[in-house]
């Protein structure tokens, strides 16, 4: 018996090197065993047996087709954090591609608030994963010669980068050191960052690298700094707390909703000042260091590939089951 055809639809392919297609690679590897998965930037009417299309906004247009021409199979639409906290409030075509959804998917917990009680029903949460990595031991007890705090993500506004690199102006420790990775989408923030860089050589800024790379600058990182001004549930943060890195946050619902109402590395969207007042705190103060590597340790269950993997692999079987 041939196996049922998903396809994904990812508004960003492997040259992207985005969250979306790290979403879309690992979902069909979780699903070959089961499933035949396409991946695809678009459905060009390929028949198959069930979508599931990352992003409402930018996928609406496969979304529609799809469930024009198919409208008794499963249609799974997941959740960015642009969607949750922008598109959905405003956006037409993000609007209609929830109600065609036969199903929707957040990323993180909170997410679910941000949805219409009526939509709510057919919504369900699956956190994202990644493989653990062993950390190394980064106790400020034992000084290290450099406290690195390493951001990770494309040059956008969504991800406010200009927080991070302003707080290389607040910062007063000698051995701290702000890593910076991923490329200049806009070309003023990456004008920005070379100014820091000149100014501030404690920020360095990288440039993009490839996901192995990444996960093994993170891993040898004290800390790692999230800045979004939205997220639907950042995989820089599951990467981080697999790797046993701590994590830095702006105070937005897909970082609360990723790591805990009580988390104690939060800091106010924007605020530089207070950014480099938790980093010099996390370099100074082995107590409160140790408190963000429990709270993270913690969460860690959340996010193993085994936990994703049955997770999608339920959703499918409802789908299924359901049409």
């Amino acid at each position: 018996m041939a196996k049922p055809h998903i396809v994904i639809i990812s508004p960003a392919l492997a040259n992207a090197n985005n969250g979306n297609w790290q979403t879309a690679w690992r979902w069909s590897r979780f699903l070959r065993d089961d499933y035949r998965v396409s991946i695809a930037l678009q459905w060009d009417g390929t028949p198959c047996d069930a979508m599931i299309a990352l992003h409402a906004r930018r996928s609406a247009s496969s979304i529609a087709a799809f469930s024009a021409a198919c409208p008794t199979l499963p249609l799974v639409v997941v959740l960015t954090g642009t969607d949750l906290y922008r598109d959905i409030l405003s956006d037409a075509d993000a609007q209609r591609s929830l109600q065609l959804a036969t199903h929707l998917v957040v990323l993180q917990t909170a997410g679910l608030a941000m949805l219409d009680p009526a939509l709510r029903n057919k919504a369900g949460v699956i956190f994202q994963s990644a493989p653990a990595l062993k950390a190394i031991n980064k106790n400020p007890a034992t000084p290290p010669r450099y406290f690195d705090v390493t951001m990770i993500g494309h040059m956008r506004i969504e991800k406010d980068p200009a927080t991070f690199m302003r707080a290389a102006e607040f910062l007063q420790a000698k051995k701290i050191r702000l890593i910076h990775i991923g490329s200049a989408l806009e070309p003023a923030l990456g004008r920005r960052a070379e100014t820091t860089r000149q100014h501030y050589p404690r920020y360095q800024w990288l440039g993009n690298l490839s996901h192995a790379a990444t996960r093994q600058r993170l891993k040898r990182s004290h800390l790692m700094a999230i800045t979004s001004r939205m997220e639907g549930g950042a995989n820089v943060i599951i990467e981080a707390v697999t790797s046993g890195v701590p994590v830095l946050a702006s105070d937005i619902p897909g970082n609360r909703g990723m790591l805990g109402e009580k988390y104690a590395g939060y800091f106010p969207p924007g605020d530089s000042l207070k950014l480099a007042q938790l980093i010099e705190r996390a370099a100074g103060d082995p107590k409160f260091y140790g408190r963000l590597q429990a709270q993270c340790a913690d969460r860690a269950a959340l996010f193993t590939p085994q936990r994703e993997r049955a997770s999608l692999l339920k959703l499918l079987e409802n789908c299924f089951t359901q049409t």
